[in-house]
């Protein structure tokens, strides 16, 4: 449908002689605009969304928004991106609620823009994924998942809602799983999750006062810092070493704090996110007395645990916990499907009671559906015995990285071979403009993961990973990023 544009940001005096596709590109934004949809303050999608939405290049996109700059209508804000304008143009448009007021209200912060441009450029599929937290999906276990779907559809009856704490089933599968690896747990200690993170939503908002003290290692997780801020939980960074956080650091901060009783230690001890470090078992007996000593609890993340590559992890905290300090947390998130959307986390029955009255109130419990593949899939035995086989291609993705790191960065970069996990932590021995780093490597075709979006100290890191690329992708992409980084350097 034709659409009425103003005089004022027609860039033809004879619109009828206008460059078609530039048409169409002022028909469609002003009919956003129109309809309410972008109201003024709204930033726009991404250049290269949008050039790939209409199937222009840039330059042709460029030329189509100079004269709606021009007129007023859109607005540049560096690198905020662009936004429509909120001129005397805007009050053409419908009038409506000011929602930018509204947006900034909310106790949600915003990602920063690196993150939300990943969260964005990780479904192209023209770019290789060098940095992300996704397992590739051709490792995926299709034919014991189609079994376990058939063994599920036999026997499902309904697909109503499960008790607070989840389906007794799964979470009698998970204390039998946790069993096989040395820890006693009871299915009234266990809540199913929505994923793992949901965990550290239902802390956040059932266990911790606002202003609470949370001590993290840096680097960390980069949701997990998203979720205690937007809780608006005080965050305290501590350094850690080749094996892992410094229980010295913890130490002295907790000598110095007067926020006793109202503060909590979340660690990845195992196959750590961004750095793939592992805590070793004489560091996790002492770390257990120096919280004890000074009544800190404790959230341990345990979703790489399972993917230790000789299949021996270290035992996780909550193994070696007498006194049910330790909060864990589970997920098949990184080992099976994120998909799923399943994670549990195993606490003493008072927390796990709570925290359970709170999902409640959030979502009124995870899928049911999911809860039932997945036990299926636990109690067949069919999850350990993918396990085996995902371990071993993991740690040959791994070498095969390494040796690859070696040949293209072995004059500019350090970093640690893993134990298991995802990822290698690549940091860079002169200083480099990262923001100018990650747009080239786009345009390069290859998406990483900076280090500053899991630490403002962190700057000079990427976060690499090895479990979504064959051997062969991984190598042509870090030789693609190391001539990014040669001609940033030079």
């Amino acid at each position: 449908m034709k659409r009425h544009i103003p005089v004022q940001i027609e860039w033809h005096p004879d619109p009828a002689q206008a460059v078609p596709v530039y048409r169409q590109i002022l028909e469609w934004m002003y009919g956003k605009m129109e309809s309410g949809e972008w109201p003024a303050g709204t930033r726009l999608p991404s250049q290269r969304e949008m050039a790939r939405h209409f199937q222009v290049n840039w330059s042709t996109l460029n030329q189509a928004l100079k004269p709606l700059l021009e007129a007023g209508v859109l607005q540049g804000r560096g690198s905020q991106g662009t936004v429509v304008a909120s001129t005397a143009w805007s009050l053409r448009l419908p009038v409506q609620p000011d929602w930018n007021r509204y947006m900034t209200a909310g106790y949600f912060r915003a990602n920063q823009e690196v993150v939300q441009a990943i969260n964005t450029l990780e479904f192209d599929d023209r770019l290789v994924r060098l940095g992300t937290g996704e397992l590739d999906p051709r490792l995926f276990p299709q034919d014991a998942f189609r079994q376990t779907l058939r063994d599920v559809a036999d026997a499902i009856t309904s697909l109503g809602y499960v008790e607070p704490l989840g389906m007794p089933a799964l979470r009698q599968a998970l204390a039998g799983y946790a069993r096989k690896r040395n820890s006693i747990v009871a299915p009234s200690s266990i809540l199913i999750t929505s994923g793992a993170l949901q965990g550290l939503q239902l802390i956040s908002a059932g266990l911790l006062r606002g202003g609470a003290t949370v001590y993290v290692e840096d680097p960390t997780y980069v949701k997990s810092l998203q979720v205690f801020q937007s809780a608006h939980l005080r965050l305290c960074g501590l350094p850690m070493d080749d094996q892992g956080l410094s229980l010295e650091a913890l130490e002295k901060h907790l000598r110095q704090s007067s926020d006793r009783g109202n503060s909590v230690l979340y660690t990845i001890p195992t196959n750590h996110n961004p750095t793939g470090r592992t805590l070793s078992r004489r560091r996790r007996i002492q770390l257990l007395e120096l919280c004890s000593r000074y009544d800190l609890p404790i959230i341990e993340d345990g979703a790489y645990e399972e993917l230790t590559f000789d299949g021996t992890p270290p035992p996780s905290l909550k193994s070696l916990d007498p006194g049910g300090r330790v909060l864990y947390l589970g997920s098949v998130s990184k080992s099976l499907a994120p998909g799923l959307r399943i994670g549990w986390m195993i606490a003493p029955e008072p927390v796990v009671q709570r925290l359970g009255d709170v999902k409640m109130q959030i979502d009124y419990g995870a899928s049911s559906l999911s809860q039932q593949v997945l036990a299926r899939f636990l109690t067949s035995g069919r999850y350990e015995q993918y396990l085996d086989g995902l371990r071993c291609e993991l740690q040959r993705r791994c070498q095969a990285a390494c040796q690859s790191l070696s040949e293209v960065f072995a004059d500019m970069a350090d970093w640690q071979v893993p134990q298991g996990g995802f990822y290698i932590w690549l940091t860079f021995r002169s200083r480099l403009p990262m923001e100018l780093l990650f747009r080239k490597a786009v345009s390069a075709g290859v998406l990483i993961n900076p280090g500053d979006i899991y630490s403002s100290r962190h700057t000079q890191s990427l976060r690499l990973s090895y479990a979504h690329t064959t051997p062969e992708e991984f190598r042509q992409a870090v030789s693609q990023l190391a001539v990014v980084v040669r001609s940033l350097e030079g």
